[in-house]
């Protein structure tokens, strides 16, 4: 380890690491450090996550009141993933105020935050993502970028990897999973405040142009002593992230690594590939002696093993919900990319048509690595099936395969209602088709808390899980993280998962689902269709703006019509607009014995109850205020 002294500042300020044989960091889930001297943030396990920090915090303000101070850092990564061009959350240089950021998410949440304190101004946290999860609850860009995120996984300034060549002028892409060594160059300036975010392919020289170059005013994000290191996640699929090298200064220029002795990437993990280059030369002349039937048994056996489904015992009782893994590979034709229909925080769904009976489903595939509980899961799905409103997505079945389960749903040929929302290429809904869509998701919301044998618990109420079938009607689908209990039993305490933005706030406290906890998601789902916004989203001056206080204080303001969607135009129903605003507000209670019951919802977007008149008063850290006036009577409807 290099050490550079400078005036005012620690020795450990500076550092530089050609490896890391030997080297002190502290580090948690899989991070280690492997015989070679590579920093291995991630292995081959699934839905996890690691850290790996300088085990002393580092100063960045001479005082509380000073700006934060320029530093510099280089460092040189490598990523492998299980399955070319198939990534799964990414990795960050991060800064934090604690080295313990246990307490954060793995999947696309990148290891920094988790659901309840993602976007939460107390966290002081600084990282530069680098992601090859194309994440919608993150609003990803694409599925390999680089993001500089300030508390929160939704990237402040994000840009496809790459870098802009000295030599022409041309930006060139540069692929994350690509397993090639890339090196990184993040350098702040505390006078000016210019954050530069630059990436090259290792041994070429750092590019004059920065990928990133926003200004950014960190003194309100930095604090006086920061961590620094490195965190990482993987989801579903698994990922190899490792650091090669990496240097650190403060006030000035990070020291350069020296390439040619950073040490090598794994041999078993990079090796099948000069094989395969090496194999090509003598394919044809292979492909000539070797006869047919060979080539034949081996794409047989490869095939074989494709289609290779786990059978238990137990399943025999599940049988006839079940799909022949074969049938679904045909009819996603291999899962290929073009039948895509979308890429969630929790699996891939992919269109297919049934060969015997021609029959349009939804194929969404998800891990499920965990043998205990995998009965219990199945069983549930099995109960799901048994659903039957018209404004759900009906859940066909599903088939287990290798450490994956894959739900088939009924195809829904609109899409997303999202989509029809947010996209500027998509044409916009009119108010009543909105209204329309607003009340049968309600209907189906109920039917799940009160109308079925079990209470069903969705978890996950957003208008990306609304799905709009051939008629443009509203069905709640993705019922991938719901929750089954018995009528008068008391919720289990479970993981808190979904959508930020969309998590009632008890949540964080007590980790139990409850009808009242999706009633919130709908309060949030009802303001994204009137207003045309997504739940959470960065606003013109590059703060996160939660929808439910900007309306909350539209409405305390009077002018909450105001936060209408712009592209309604004029052409709207001016009661049911205010209606389902101030129901979204309603609905968004952050004290859940506040909230109505989905009965309750669907009598007042019926007009058959009055809402209730709305009064402000303080509860809710001083920023969302709440508001019924008959609050005590409201059980009574």
């Amino acid at each position: 380890m290099a050490v550079f002294m400078r005036l005012g500042l620690s020795a450990s300020d500076d550092f530089t690491y050609n490896g890391f044989k030997g080297v002190n960091l502290s580090m948690d889930g899989l991070a280690g450090i492997t015989s070679d001297g590579l920093l291995m943030l991630t292995n081959a396990t699934s839905h996890a996550m690691s850290h790996a920090l300088f085990p002393s915090p580092l100063r960045f303000k001479k005082s509380q009141t000073d700006n934060v101070l320029s530093f510099s850092t280089t460092f040189v990564f490598a990523i492998i993933p299980e399955y070319q061009k198939l990534g799964s959350g990414g990795f960050t240089f991060v800064l934090s105020p604690s080295k313990d950021l246990t307490k954060a998410s793995t999947d696309y949440l990148l290891g920094i935050v988790n659901m309840t304190s993602n976007g939460n101004a107390s966290n002081h946290i600084l990282a530069v993502e680098f992601d090859t999860w194309d994440s919608p609850q993150a609003y990803d860009i694409n599925n390999n970028h680089v993001g500089i995120d300030i508390n929160s996984i939704i990237s402040n300034y994000s840009t496809p990897a790459g870098f802009t060549s000295d030599d022409d002028g041309k930006f060139q892409n540069l692929t994350l999973l690509s397993g090639k060594p890339m090196q990184v160059w993040i350098e702040y300036n505390g006078t000016n405040m210019q954050f530069n975010v630059t990436l090259a392919p290792l041994w070429k020289p750092k590019p004059k142009i920065a990928l990133l170059s926003p200004t950014i005013n960190l003194s309100s994000i930095v604090l006086d002593h920061m961590y620094v290191g490195f965190s990482a996640s993987v989801g579903t699929l698994h990922s190899n992230h490792y650091i090669l090298g990496w240097s650190f200064t403060m006030d000035g220029q990070a020291p350069e690594l020296n390439l040619s002795s950073l040490p090598p990437l794994p041999q078993d993990l990079t090796s099948s590939e000069k094989k395969r280059k090496n194999l090509l030369p003598w394919l044809p002349l292979t492909l000539l002696i070797v006869p047919l039937t060979i080539a034949g048994a081996i794409l047989m056996l490869a095939r074989r093993k494709k289609v290779s489904e786990l059978h238990d015992d137990w399943e025999l009782e599940f049988e006839s919900n079940r799909f022949p893994y074969e049938q679904l590979y045909k009819a996603t034709r291999g899962f290929k990319e073009k039948y895509l229909l979308g890429i969630g925080g929790f699996g891939r769904v992919y269109r297919g048509v049934l060969p015997a009976s021609k029959v349009e489903v939804a194929v969404k595939r998800v891990s499920h690595e965990s043998k205990q509980g995998v009965r219990e899961f199945v069983a549930e799905i099995v109960s799901l099936g048994k659903l039957r409103h018209r404004n759900l997505v009906q859940l066909l079945g599903y088939c287990r395969c290798k450490g994956e389960l894959l739900l088939v749903y009924e195809y829904m040929p609109n899409g997303s209602l999202d989509k029809y929302l947010f996209s500027e290429t998509e044409q916009s809904l009119d108010w009543s088709l909105r209204f329309q869509i607003i009340k049968g998701v309600a209907s189906g919301l109920q039917y799940l808390h009160e109308g079925w044998d079990q209470v069903v618990i969705h978890r996950d109420i957003k208008a990306s899980n609304v799905l709009l079938d051939g008629d443009m009607n509203g069905r709640l689908g993705d019922f991938g993280l719901a929750r089954l209990y018995d009528h008068g039993a008391p919720p289990r305490t479970t993981s808190v998962v979904g959508t930020p933005g969309f998590l009632a706030p008890e949540l964080a406290r007590t980790c139990k689902v409850t009808t009242s906890s999706d009633v919130f998601a709908f309060g949030a789902f009802l303001l994204e269709v009137a207003c045309g916004r997504r739940a959470i989203e960065t606003n013109k001056q590059g703060l996160e703006q939660v929808l439910v206080e900007w309306v909350f204080a539209n409405w305390k303001m009077g002018t909450t019509h105001e936060t209408k969607d712009p592209r309604l135009g004029q052409d709207y129903v001016s009661e049911e607009l205010d209606l389902v605003l101030k129901l979204g507000l309603f609905c968004s209670h952050p004290s859940p014995s506040a909230r109505p019951s989905m009965r309750q919802i669907t009598q007042f977007l019926n007009r058959d109850v009055p809402l209730p008149e709305m009064l402000p008063c303080q509860c809710h850290g001083g920023d969302i205020d709440s508001y019924m006036k008959q609050n005590d009577g409201i059980e009574a409807y």
